[in-house]
């Protein structure tokens, strides 16, 4: 006969369950990497539930199963803050964003400054507190002095743990954060409730609003919430010197904090991150309505205090929003210079921003799968700053029918050659040397003013030079005639002498423009002038190993091994054969050139104000030259400061610094008495 093991008591089993579906929330919402599927979760959440209904003596008050909500309140209470709940200071752009750098600098005068980049996500911010490492209660913002008390909804968050992790849980902590619904689950709750027959809701953060000021619970739970910490209130017996140290001590105690954090000692090291976040918003599947900027040492943020209304030591990045809902009529594709397909979504044309929207980049395979759209959906359309259009959710309870999910071509839609998807990425690429569509974007970018700078080659004359097969190389570019170019629609003789001779200086440009106009992937203007101005000339370069290259300041191991590789391919020696028989100069330029004892060598040098005689682009580009650092902002580190009309704070900073200030005309002299 068979032995049974005997059944586990049932406090042991609701305890092991417990204990399993913690980790599983830990891993879910903290990690973002879940290891059970939602319907094994739910099994184990309705056992767990079934046994404490069995055994109601056993259920504990931090039970998961309180998530699914309790008898409906009477009515809200009002809760006296702690530590008051203060705003923060707003700023609308990067120069707004640069004077909060310079007050703070004032502030801390000579000290080393750390700054943290957040999210600011668009919901609804609360304080919640932990007291022996028990949830015992969350209150709304409020008025910042008092709030709401919405424990019993805020117990109804899966992501948020009702007893923190670990043996060692401070005495007490107040963690303030955001309660936010992340778009695809605003999705599908206006799919269920336009089936039951009421109105949709309009975006997340009216739901996330209403729904944790809801009297039951119950409702609440179903609108399935999210928490991320980003701050700290009254706490015992949690000690952090900066803030991201106190993200990561709360992250260990199973508390979600807001993703991509990230810590700068470097200003404008900051602002180009805060630049790359604004681009890849339409990443996330939570509203962002901007980034906050903060100082990261507590200690550093005691001295600067606070205003009666703000903390000095945080700013508000905020991006103004524009959103409109319009129908998709159509998903094309766009092929890039090196050979991306771009899916992008054809529109009922839209007023956005004061524009008309006709078009929204789609970006990827893996967002249109991420976010079900399909031909013929109503979407939702958001402009954020200044970046294009593109598509937050799918209005999935207006959709008629149930139209097909959007197949990717397999072929290239220009020269029908097999595309390819990126090793571990969410790109897909025609990798054919033959497709037209690839060449012309080559071609347009190659004559940009950043690369050779051949004026009149714009792009509708580039589409006839190709469509017509005139110009299928760059060694065709340089061997067009005056006859050839007479040959095209609308091409009259001075356009084409123009243009001619705009080829023919091109091939003096220097070896900077050079590497940026032959579209290597991941070499753009900064990479190319710094493996211009190491190498010399493109010989120097073309010999080097792979570890030489790499070992180039700022030029990485992913960067070096493109450069190489371009370079040992067929396709990338034949171009080089063309531009040499062509006669460019693949050599560095004056341009390209610094000199080590130059006028301004190694100086940094500042530039503000509205210039007269260069541009911002021009200027900075001969202090280079001369051997200087163009630097954006003034610390006691900066040399000079050329200061234009409306000069503003950056002369104001540089005066008290003691810098020397120069005009457009002291700097024409400096450079005329010694010129590189």
């Amino acid at each position: 006969m068979t032995n049974i093991p005997a059944p586990l008591p049932a406090e042991m089993r609701i305890a092991e369950l417990t204990r399993q579906i913690r980790h599983h929330d830990h891993q879910y919402y903290v990690l973002a990497a879940p290891s059970i599927s939602d319907l094994e979760y739910d099994r184990l959440l309705r056992e767990l539930s079934d046994l404490e209904r069995e055994f109601p003596q056993l259920a504990a008050a931090d039970s998961p199963t309180k998530r699914l909500g309790d008898a409906p309140l009477e009515g809200l209470v009002q809760v006296q803050h702690r530590v008051p709940m203060l705003s923060i200071e707003n700023t609308y752009t990067e120069q707004e964003l640069r004077n909060f750098f310079t007050r703070i600098e004032k502030l801390l005068p000579g000290e080393i400054i750390e700054w943290v980049v957040e999210l600011k996500v668009d919901g609804v911010a609360v304080s919640i507190r932990y007291e022996q490492g028990l949830l015992v209660q969350a209150v709304t913002r409020g008025n910042g002095e008092v709030g709401d008390d919405i424990t019993h909804n805020i117990r109804t968050l899966r992501g948020l743990p009702q007893r923190l992790l670990g043996d060692s849980v401070p005495k007490v902590l107040e963690v303030r954060g955001e309660i936010y619904m992340t778009n695809a689950d605003l999705v599908t709750l206006n799919e269920q409730r336009t089936k039951a027959g009421d109105s949709e809701f309009k975006n997340t953060r009216n739901v996330t609003a209403g729904s944790i000021r809801l009297l039951d619970s119950k409702i609440c739970s179903q609108r399935r919430l999210r928490f991320f910490c980003h701050g700290i209130g009254f706490c015992e017996g949690i000690n952090a010197r900066t803030h991201m140290e106190f993200l990561e001590r709360v992250r260990a105690l199973g508390v979600p904090t807001t993703p991509d954090v990230a810590c700068f000692a470097d200003k404008e090291a900051t602002i180009a991150h805060c630049n790359r976040l604004v681009e890849n918003l339409h990443e996330l599947d939570f509203e962002v309505d901007g980034l906050v900027v903060k100082v990261n040492s507590m200690e550093q943020r005691e001295t600067l205090g606070s205003t009666t209304k703000c903390p000095r030591w945080v700013i508000a990045y905020k991006i103004e929003k524009y959103e409109a809902v319009t129908q998709l009529l159509d998903i094309k594709t766009q092929i890039g210079k090196t050979g991306t397909v771009t899916p992008v979504g054809e529109l009922q044309p839209v007023e956005l921003a004061g524009t008309t929207v006709s078009r929204a980049s789609l970006h990827n395979i893996e967002e249109i799968e991420r976010k079900d759209i399909r031909v013929g959906d109503w979407v939702v359309v958001e402009k954020a700053g200044k970046i294009i259009p593109h598509i937050v959710r799918v209005e999935k309870h207006r959709r008629e029918g149930e139209p097909p999910p959007y197949q990717f071509p397999t072929n290239c839609p220009e020269c029908s050659s097999l595309l390819v998807r990126d090793t571990q990425g969410v790109y897909i690429r025609c990798v054919s040397k033959q497709c037209p569509a690839q060449w012309r974007q080559r071609l347009r970018y190659f004559a940009t003013r950043d690369c050779m700078d051949i004026e009149g080659l714009g792009e509708k004359l580039v589409n006839q030079l190709v469509d017509g097969n005139v110009v299928a190389s760059y060694g065709d570019l340089y061997s067009l005639t005056l006859d050839k170019l007479m040959s095209l629609d609308r091409m009259g003789k001075k356009s084409a002498e123009n243009l001619l001779d705009g080829i023919e200086a091109s091939k003096d440009r220097g070896l900077t423009r050079v590497l940026n106009a032959i579209s290597i992937r991941h070499v753009g203007q900064r990479v190319a002038q710094i493996l211009a101005r190491k190498f010399g000339h493109l010989d120097a370069l073309i010999a080097a190993d792979l570890e030489t290259i790499g070992n180039t300041n700022e030029i990485g191991p992913v960067i070096a091994k493109s450069v190489a590789d371009y370079f040992q391919s067929e396709d990338g020696i034949e171009v080089i054969r063309q531009l040499r028989e062509a006669g460019v100069s693949l050599q560095t330029s004056a341009e390209d050139a610094v000199n080590a004892s130059g006028t301004f060598a190694g100086k940094t040098v500042v530039v503000t104000g509205s210039l007269n005689k260069y541009s911002r682009d021009e200027i900075e580009r001969r202090i280079e030259q001369l051997g200087g650092r163009a630097a954006s902002s003034v610390s006691k580190k900066t040399d000079f400061l050329i200061a234009g009309e409306a000069a503003g704070t950056k002369l104001e900073k540089a005066q008290s610094l003691g810098v020397t200030i120069l005009t457009e005309a002291d700097f024409d002299a400096m450079i005329s008495t010694k010129s590189p």
